[in-house]
């Protein structure tokens, strides 16, 4: 219906420009065939008896002439001047006649066309530059802006989903009521009326939503939660009513709210809330209302996503609105791997020495966002060398280009400075090598990385690992001590190249000491509780009320410094042992700038006593 009224609309401009220009073309002809004489030529062209007849106006004098003038033109134009030109015109034998010139279309045009304009310029100026600023369309402005998809829109299923096996099934089951309700409702259940998906930012969310739209066929009204939100008060709760207006014509179908923590944002107690405050609450007082609303063994299924479940209202997560929580966390080894042999599809041609379960094992921690593009930064690189299939060595500069950050070729150390760091990460490496239960060393390097890594030392886990012992976190805190205690060993002094390691081993004993109650001296107590947050702790630092004394604030400082010299300790007797193999290890270091367990074998497992 639309595209015919368009298609009306743009024949009648057709229309009205076909006309103008025929219009246009009558008057430039006019006007090719008509001369403007001044008024003392009209006079001596009426005594020579050249005019043949005339028709006078208020203002004006037309004319036809016998014969043409030099110019061509037979018939001529003057601007009147006050005279009794009756008789005057009488006397001389000239046909004449009075006209009555009409200004009505001239004085009408006036109007119409500067108005004409203004609305012009609305439409095609203002109303664009207010759409593009996110308040156009004052007329649509409670209308929900869901992006309504169906089956072949998507083109995403369960098959382009991998590492989240659990999520799966849990949607599945959605999938399932939504293609057949009859058998899953026989024996009385109903579906969850809201299912929100957490977990850290890159881990598929939404992909996986996408995903149970193409697998159910239904359609799939896909929205952020910061849409519904405007400058007007009462729009985010016009445009909730409205989206489930639609999908109440849509049933059965699926409703997608991503970044949902921008919507439904805990309320506030206070009495002093500005406007966009009191925006807020209306729209999710709304979105609670609508969840009341309706039944979901219509049909319609509500999906959230969000990495910030903490900061939800608590009225949101109740049973009866959002159910059930499906955590997409970020995938172990196996998970990695299946995420893998996913995106390794795009590549048009894999070196036979790539081994996907070693990238996997190689990168712990790695969500699927970043494992797609540790696999682009792989493919990249391969064709940057124009090579003709992506190699392992791909893969693995690519590892560490997302790890430790771009190569700075062009940054050149002084000869002293490239010894200490050669020190420093082989320092890092032995230590490793040397404690039983860190992961093996898998290269060293002195090549300058990223903002301020001048060189880097990488570990390959075994295994995957879900709890930390006391030895297991001190001998970690001793690892990073490592280019520390190498740089004392060797140069008598230090240096700020360890302002990195010492930042990530206070950290570790503040929180052995504050969450995970490893000291003595503080006992089982903890002193800072941790808040589940997937975005970790980088974000505003939060003001927590501190609940012990000073007596206590000391024994934790305490305790922290102890563990941290302890590390440290650690660190500098294994290097004084091991004196030999840190000098040589430096020097092939200094030679290759790069060496790995292989090249080197002292960075091997050493079965000695920690």
């Amino acid at each position: 219906m639309d595209m015919e009224k368009k298609q009306q609309i743009n024949l009648t401009y057709a229309l009205i420009a076909f006309l103008l220009l025929l219009i246009f073309q009558s008057w430039l002809a006019v006007q090719q065939q008509v001369e403007t004489i001044p008024y003392s030529e009209f006079e001596a062209l009426i005594e020579d008896g050249a005019i043949e007849e005339l028709r006078v106006s208020e203002n004006f004098v037309e004319g036809r002439l016998r014969r043409p003038t030099e110019a061509g033109a037979t018939h001529f134009r003057t601007t009147r001047v006050e005279m009794d030109m009756a008789e005057w015109l009488r006397d001389r034998d000239v046909r004449f006649a009075g006209e009555i010139e009409s200004t009505f279309l001239r004085d009408l045009l006036s109007w119409i066309i500067p108005i004409a304009l203004i609305i012009g310029l609305w439409f095609f100026m203002i109303r664009r530059f207010a759409e593009k600023q996110g308040f156009g369309g004052l007329m649509q402005v409670g209308k929900s802006k869901a992006k309504i998809y169906v089956e072949k829109d998507t083109k995403v299923s369960f098959a382009d989903v991998a590492g989240v096996d659990e999520a799966k099934e849990e949607l599945l089951e959605i999938v399932n009521f939504l293609k057949d309700p009859d058998t899953y409702g026989r024996l009385g259940a109903r579906i969850p009326k809201g299912i929100l998906l957490v977990g850290p930012p890159g881990t598929g969310k939404t992909l996986i939503a996408r995903a149970v739209a193409g697998e159910a066929g239904v359609p799939f009204f896909s929205i952020s939660g910061s849409e519904f939100v405007e400058m007007f008060v009462g729009v985010g709760a016009a445009r909730v009513r409205d989206l489930f207006e639609q999908a109440g014509k849509s049933k059965p179908c699926i409703i997608f709210i991503d970044e949902l923590d921008a919507l439904g944002r805990a309320r506030s107690a206070g009495q002093y809330g500005g406007g966009g405050h009191d925006e807020k609450e209306q729209t999710l007082n709304q979105l609670l209302a609508e969840l009341d609303g309706f039944d979901p063994s219509e049909g319609i299924v509500l999906l959230g996503a969000t990495n910030r479940p903490e900061i939800l209202d608590p009225a949101l997560l109740r049973a009866g609105r959002f159910d059930r929580q499906v955590l997409v966390d970020r995938p172990d080894k196996s998970g990695r791997l299946q995420i893998l042999k996913v995106h390794i599809k795009k590549i048009k041609k894999l070196g036979q020495d790539v081994k996907l379960d070693q990238v996997a094992a190689l990168t712990p921690g790695f969500s699927g966002a970043d494992l797609a593009n540790l696999v682009n930064e792989a493919a990249l690189l391969a064709t940057r060398r124009r090579a003709e299939a992506v190699s392992m060595d791909d893969f693995n500069n690519a590892i560490e280009r997302i790890i430790a950050g771009l190569e700075k070729k062009s940054r050149i150390l002084h000869p002293k400075e490239r010894k200490v760091v050669a020190y420093h990460e082989m320092g890092h490496a032995l230590v490793a090598a040397t404690l039983p239960t860190t992961d093996p060393v898998h290269k060293v390097s002195i090549i300058p990385r990223g903002i301020g890594a001048l060189g880097y030392t990488i570990q390959r886990p075994e295994e995957e690992r879900y709890l930390m012992t006391t030895q297991e976190l001190e001998e970690k805190m001793a690892v990073l001590m490592g280019g520390r205690a190498a740089e004392h060993v060797v140069f008598g002094e230090i240096s700020t190249g360890a302002a990195d390691d010492l930042d990530k081993i206070s950290d570790i004993a503040r929180h052995m000491v504050t969450r995970y109650g490893m000291d003595a001296a503080t006992h089982q107590v903890v002193y800072d509780p941790q808040r589940q947050s997937f975005l970790g702790e980088n974000g505003m630092p939060v003001a927590r009320p501190r609940n012990y004394s000073e007596e206590t604030a000391r024994e934790i400082d305490l305790a922290i410094r102890k563990l941290v010299e302890a590390a440290f300790e650690q660190a500098v007797a294994i290097l004084e042992e091991r004196r030999d193999e840190l000098d040589e290890g430096a020097e092939l270091l200094l030679d290759r700038e790069t060496v790995t367990s292989a090249e080197f074998p002292m960075l091997k497992r050493q079965k000695r006593a920690a």
